[in-house]
């Protein structure tokens, strides 16, 4: 039984940038640079059928490659932070491919996600941080921008089952048109 999600693979230079930022942090557990991603939509736990079901689905989409700038800090988990993240600048497109992929899952017959979708890349995950500490690390990265880079696909990525976490494998990866660079 698999573990699955899409989500978009990040150009290893800005991966790099991405560890960079990291810092001593209590309660702070870092993604590796090689799992950082943009997630468009979490599977779960599904089983074979399921999986091929949706792998077709997801090959049906015709998405427009974009271009995404990574920007802005964060934390989810208001009053207890459970995890630090970096914000995605993509315009309408991202939330098209990630409507999209919703819908690729929904038509597999997965239940539909409860949150709200908000594009970002989980930089870390705590657990029982301390907020002053969560606010200077904040206050000390919120400058940080990557350069913009052009998305020509998105990919099924698998993870440990159960448990999930990294390391993260590329199943499948699915082109969206306009990718091809000149």
């Amino acid at each position: 039984m698999p573990r699955l999600f899409t989500g978009i693979e990040i150009p290893e230079e800005i991966r790099d940038q991405l560890s960079d930022l990291s810092m001593p942090l209590p309660g702070a557990w870092w993604i590796d640079a090689d799992d950082l991603h943009v997630t468009l939509r979490f599977a779960g736990d599904i089983d074979n059928p399921t999986a091929d079901e949706l792998v077709r689905n997801l090959d049906a989409i015709e998405g427009e490659a974009f271009v995404a700038r990574l920007t802005g800090l964060g934390t989810f988990g208001a009053k207890e932070p459970r995890s630090l993240w970096v914000g995605v600048e993509a315009g309408p497109a991202l939330g098209r491919l990630a409507k999209a992929n919703e819908k690729a899952a929904r038509a597999a017959g997965l239940a539909p996600e409860t949150r709200a979708f908000k594009g970002h890349v989980t930089i870390a995950r705590l657990r029982n941080s301390p907020p002053n500490a969560i606010a200077r690390f904040l206050a000390r990265r919120a400058t940080y921008a990557s350069e913009p880079f052009l998305v020509t696909s998105f990919a099924l990525f698998s993870s440990k089952p159960l448990t999930g976490g990294g390391p993260y494998v590329v199943e499948e990866t699915f082109p969206l048109a306009g990718g091809a660079r000149t």
